[in-house]
């Protein structure tokens, strides 16, 4: 129902906003709390709060997706103007004067899922800062962190290989991951898809499968996510993934499959000695990140 042209009318919360159009470009309510930092009952409820305040629904829901209604699709082009005015605004007058550029460094798996939304953001609110991504193996990462070749680095690291001076972002099972309804764990020897040396993830399956006397093959081998997934979903192959990264067409196989408990594995942030306050700036923006995905219980869709 429109409001009486007598009534005041409602003021739209840029917060509000920012939520609805990260649900609108991502189409799901899960993805869009992840970006915005926020439960997914908090996005339900602001949402909600939207419907209320314009007398009307802005999202058509079912149990597999969400589209924008007509009048949906009319807000988000309004809701994407006032954002880019208030960060105008913000960058005109109270933007920390911060400039330079930073060299991050992140594993192939998190760089292709978790770093998007937060350099997304993190370029809203500090536009004089670039940020140059190299994406790579946790140990060649390392090596170009002793080098001073990169300023900062996201690494994937095992109980005893925490680099020196590193702070902990969360620590998560690794769990064997496996096809649903597929038949991979139970052919002899076990087919396993890895990926190259030095993966955390790799060398505790590994181990796990030494303890257990469990005779195996590599049936596929990829220093990516997206090939992982593939050996993955064609039943090549069972694999070892974090709890986090176990998405609805995988399953999470265990003791009661025949196959070993792997134990767990740490994300680690490790920043140059003496930093400058834009690798800073990154630092603090990639922890309130995680801060964020820990309220949603780390949970990470490849």
């Amino acid at each position: 129902m429109n409001a009486p042209l007598n009534h005041p009318l409602p003021l739209l919360e840029l917060d509000v906003l920012r939520t609805f159009v990260a649900i609108a470009e991502t189409g799901s309510f899960t993805t869009a709390a992840n970006m915005v930092f926020r439960t997914p009952s908090a996005v339900s409820m602001q949402i909600k709060k939207l419907e209320e305040q314009l007398g009307r629904s802005v999202f058509l829901r079912d149990a597999r997706s969400v589209k924008l209604t007509s009048d949906g699709e009319l807000l988000l082009s309004y809701a994407r103007r006032l954002l880019a005015i208030n960060r105008e605004a913000v960058a005109k007058f109270i933007m920390p004067d911060i400039v330079g550029v930073v060299r991050l460094g992140s594993p192939d798996d998190f760089g292709e899922q978790v770093l998007p939304p937060v350099l997304r953001r993190f370029a809203q609110t500090h536009p004089s800062i670039a940020v140059d991504v190299t994406i790579d193996q946790s140990s060649n990462l390392r090596r170009r962190m002793d080098d001073r070749m990169l300023d900062i680095s996201i690494l994937t690291a095992g109980a005893k290989t925490l680099a020196e001076g590193a702070e902990i972002l969360l620590t998560d099972p690794i769990v064997w991951a496996g096809s649903r309804g597929g038949s991979a764990h139970m052919r002899e020897p076990l087919p396993v898809s890895l990926w190259e040396e030095g993966c955390a993830w790799r060398a505790g399956a590994l181990d796990a499968l030494g303890r257990a006397g469990r005779d195996y093959r590599v049936a596929y081998m990829s220093a990516h996510t997206a090939g992982q997934r593939a050996a993955i979903l064609s039943d090549l192959a069972i694999a070892p993934l974090p709890k986090s990264f176990m998405g609805a067409d995988l399953v999470e196989l265990g003791p009661k499959d025949g196959l070993p408990e792997i134990g767990t594995y740490s994300l680690a942030l490790l920043i140059a000695p003496d930093a400058p306050p834009p690798v800073r700036a990154v630092a603090d923006h990639i922890r309130a990140a995680f801060a964020g995905f820990a309220e949603n219980g780390n949970r990470f869709s490849i």
